[in-house]
C-alpha cells in the first residue's frame, strides 16, 4: 500500500485528461513530483517502493500514456537515457552536466513558446523549441 498520501489534485488531473486514476498512474505522478527528470528505471523503483510492487511494463505503459496525454514531458539528452518530468505547458529548456548527467530546468530566455523562431519552417506549424545546454554542475566543477 502507498506510504505517500493521496493527492486529490492528481486524481482530478487524471480525470480532466480523460484517464482513470489508477494506483500506478498516481504513483508515477508522485514519483515524478518528488524527483523531476527521473529515468524510467528510477520511476519503476519509486513506484515499486510506493506501492509494494508493480510490473516494469505497467510503469512504462503509464509513462507513455501520461506523456501522450500531456501530463508528463519526456526529454532525451544525447548519450543519456530518456527522462520524465511533470513540468509541462511551458517552453522551458534543460542544462545537463557532462560529468554526472544531472539535469536542471532553465526558463525560456526569450519569451513565449516557441521561444526560438526558425528562419524557415518549411510549412510546419512550430509550437515548441527544445534546447539543451551542456556544462558542469556545481558539484562536478571542483573535480575538474
Amino acid at each position: 500500500m502507498s506510504t505517500t498520501p493521496l493527492a486529490p489534485d492528481d486524481v482530478q488531473l487524471l480525470r480532466d485528461a480523460g484517464l482513470r486514476a489508477t494506483g500506478v498512474r498516481l504513483a508515477v505522478l508522485r514519483a515524478l513530483g518528488a524527483h523531476q527528470h527521473s529515468t524510467a528505471d528510477d520511476v519503476v523503483r519509486a513506484v515499486r517502493s510506493d506501492l509494494g510492487g508493480a510490473s516494469v511494463q505497467a510503469v512504462y505503459d503509464t509513462l507513455h500514456t501520461l506523456t501522450g496525454a500531456g501530463l508528463l514531458r519526456r526529454m532525451e539528452p544525447a548519450g543519456h537515457p530518456a527522462r520524465f518530468e511533470r513540468r509541462v505547458g511551458d517552453n522551458h529548456h534543460h542544462v545537463v552536466c557532462r560529468e554526472c548527467g544531472a539535469v536542471t530546468d532553465i526558463d525560456c530566455t526569450v519569451g513565449h513558446a516557441p521561444c526560438l523562431v526558425p528562419g524557415d519552417t518549411h510549412g510546419f506549424s512550430v509550437d515548441l523549441a527544445e534546447v539543451t545546454f551542456w556544462g558542469l554542475c556545481p558539484r562536478c566543477t571542483p573535480a575538474r
